[in-house]
């Protein structure tokens, strides 16, 4: 593959609803332009775009992919991405390196929600957008229908190049002096048409709408064309927002003689070549074997292999300029997100915003010993995928698997043991409980220990009450009824009693003790008998002042079409939770704010997806401790008693 100036590279993201047919489309351009002689099918698992061992063996995208097309001496980058929501972070990074999106339709389908979610998507990121019907050879297929629905869901913006009225209503709204023109009646003359078509996609304000087969290949050529003549030039992109080594807003031009400057948007897993990583070259120009610096990390990186990567093959790139897409071989330190530049020229591009995990699954090693190498690989696959996040509780000592939803953390499990031979299975999660008190205790803790030779004394009398911070201590001792020397290791006694609670051996939080009284003895008193006495004190005290168990409690924002108000507004009081406001959305539907307790959400990213057919959404963080209700208490420690019996 031959070196392209700036001007003759368009980068186009694939984006739409799983099935839709984005990798079909490039096996279809590939052979349309020569580069395969017969077109690969998904389900045969042969084709450029899904080369990823899993890939082939699910039948569907699971990773980014990068598919260049040399149509009319233009390279279009395509960037195929994935249509499941789980992977949802695959389509982020995406649109950060490209100037256009393709939102590929079913023409059989119509909209469904991959196509409303990618939308979405562009209008976030403020990628100029085209729409792609695809499949139109299947029988009773109605393209005019599809266009119908396209433009009563998304709006007057949306337009197909042959209808010369709606596209030129929509030109002359791009601008003042083309709306005068527009309503006297005048025609645009060629280059007026031409310059308010391309600024009306750069600004979104008009979306094309192509139509083909990929399976037949009509229609493909045609739209590598119009990909070609209207998808913004890479050097027609505005400048990019970054920052310099001060923290200071600058912009970025594309520029093939200006400095260098990358941002890598993906990195690849490669099980021959190691880490492989996908960089836009935003300024200058790369070559192989120069210096590069890493802004975040602050160290130099060496260009030593880079190259054009189409689907799993791999062309050597010995120079790259601005608005082409590399991948660099072996960079030592530097992951997705970061910005290659010159070491005295620092810039910082945006990192990519991934979304929070909203379905969390604790595993555990199917073989103990194999502890290290499960952590080992999840942090090397989290290179691959930053959506997912690996987390350990402190508390329940339980590993954490965060992700968008089942199959990415299947897909994340299945990848562990492919590429790094260990195996992990999912156990039931732990909920980090609490314990504290509702009333007060006065008690003693005595520890005797004299049957010869050295022995061991401690005599406590403590008070306990509830308190509104973790843990408050305070001694109000007279007469020297205990050294003061000994004091400190009371204290230490009693927060080390904490860690484990009466109840169900949860951390016990909001009590206050105060050390009053007690009795030590000359030769036999020392700080461990203290400690042992205050332990004592601290496990009575606790049983007799009205113990309580606490639950985390966590705030929900829920995003979800009027349409299924009802229902998850239902399922919410099921779960314990309480809905305590709602606002409509300017882009329609509502946002639900509700709280409820943790031990009640491990399913809602499922059941949530479910009951919306995949178009609500939620955020959630920790609120505060609340007491758990009497009857469900007593079954937690219940539990953990049985537990300890074992």
């Amino acid at each position: 593959m031959k070196g392209y100036k700036s001007e003759s590279i368009r980068n186009v993201a694939l984006v739409g609803h799983g099935g839709c047919g984005k990798t079909t489309f490039l096996e279809a351009a590939l052979l349309a332009t020569g580069v395969i002689s017969r077109l690969g099918k998904v389900e045969d698992g042969n084709t450029v775009s899904d080369y990823d061992k899993m890939e082939i063996e699910k039948g569907y995208s699971i990773s980014t992919s990068l598919v260049p097309v040399e149509y009319k001496n233009v390279k279009i980058n395509f960037v195929d991405t994935p249509g499941f929501f789980d992977f949802v972070g695959e389509v982020n990074s995406a649109l950060r390196a490209v100037e256009a999106a393709a939102i590929v339709v079913d023409a059989s389908s119509g909209v469904q929600v991959g196509t409303e979610k990618a939308w979405n998507s562009c209008k976030h990121f403020n990628i100029p957008k085209f729409f792609l019907i695809n499949k139109t050879d299947k029988e009773n297929v109605n393209v005019e229908e599809v266009i119908d629905e396209l433009k009563s869901k998304f709006g007057t913006s949306v337009v197909t190049l042959d209808d010369k009225d709606a596209l030129t209503e929509a030109i002359a709204e791009t601008d003042e002096e083309l709306m005068e023109k527009f309503f006297s009646g005048e025609e645009f003359t060629d280059e007026e048409f031409n310059r308010g078509l391309s600024h009306g996609i750069g600004a979104g304000d008009i979306v094309p709408v192509m139509s083909c087969s990929a399976m037949t290949g009509d229609g493909v050529e045609d739209a590598l064309a119009k990909f070609i003549d209207l998808v913004p030039k890479a050097t027609d992109h505005e400048e990019y927002d970054a920052e310099n080594d001060s923290g200071e807003a600058i912009k970025v031009k594309v520029d093939a003689s200006g400095k260098p400057a990358a941002f890598v948007f993906k990195t690849i897993a490669d099980p021959f070549l190691g880490k492989i990583s996908l960089a836009k070259v935003i300024s200058g120009t790369l070559k192989g074997g120069q210096e590069i610096y890493n802004a975040r990390a602050e160290k130099a990186e060496k260009l030593g292999s880079m190259f054009f990567m189409r689907g799993k093959t791999q062309e050597d790139a010995p120079a790259v300029e601005a608005g082409d897409i590399v991948a660099i071989a072996k960079l030592q330190f530097t992951k997705t997100g970061d910005t290659l530049c010159e070491k005295g020229n620092i810039i910082k591009f945006p990192p990519v915003e991934f979304p929070e995990p909203s379905l969390y699954i604790a595993v555990e090693p199917a073989d103990k010993g194999d502890d290290e190498k499960v952590g080992t690989g999840l942090h090397k696959l989290m290179e691959e995928d930053p959506s997912f996040k690996l987390d350990r509780n402190v508390e329940t000592h339980q590993m954490l698997l965060g992700g968008q939803g089942e199959i990415q953390l299947n897909i994340i499990m299945a990848k562990l043991k492919d590429k790094f031979g260990v195996d992990v299975v999912t156990v039931p999660q732990k909920i980090a409980y609490r314990e504290t008190i509702k009333g007060t205790s006065d008690v003693q803790g005595k520890h005797k220990k004299q049957s010869g030779g050295a022995g061991q004394y401690g005599d406590v009398h403590i008070r306990f009450s509830p308190s509104q911070e973790e843990f408050e201590f305070s001694e109000e001792l007279f007469g020297g009824a205990i050294p003061k020397n000994y004091v400190p290791a009371v204290e230490k006694g009693l927060k080390e009693s904490m860690e484990k609670g009466p109840l169900a051996g949860c951390k016990v939080v909001n009590i206050k003790a105060v050390l009053y009284d007690g009795s030590y003895h000359d030769v036999d008193s020392n700080e461990m008998a203290f400690k042992i006495a205050a332990s004592l004190a601290f496990k009575k005290g606790i049983s007799e002042a009205k113990p309580c168990l606490l639950e985390p409690v966590m705030k929900l924002e829920i995003v979800v079409p009027d349409e299924y108000m009802g229902d998850v507004m239902g399922d919410m009081n099921k779960r314990r939770g309480k809905i305590l406001g709602m606002e409509p959305l300017a882009g329609g539907g509502q946002k639900l704010m509700a709280e409820a307790p943790q031990a009640e959400l491990f399913d809602y990213a499922i059941v949530l997806r479910s009951m919306t057919q995949a178009r609500g959404s939620f955020t959630m963080s920790f609120e505060r401790y609340e007491e758990v209700p009497a009857q469900i208490a007593q079954k937690i420690i219940a539990e953990h008693q049985e537990e300890q019996e074992k």
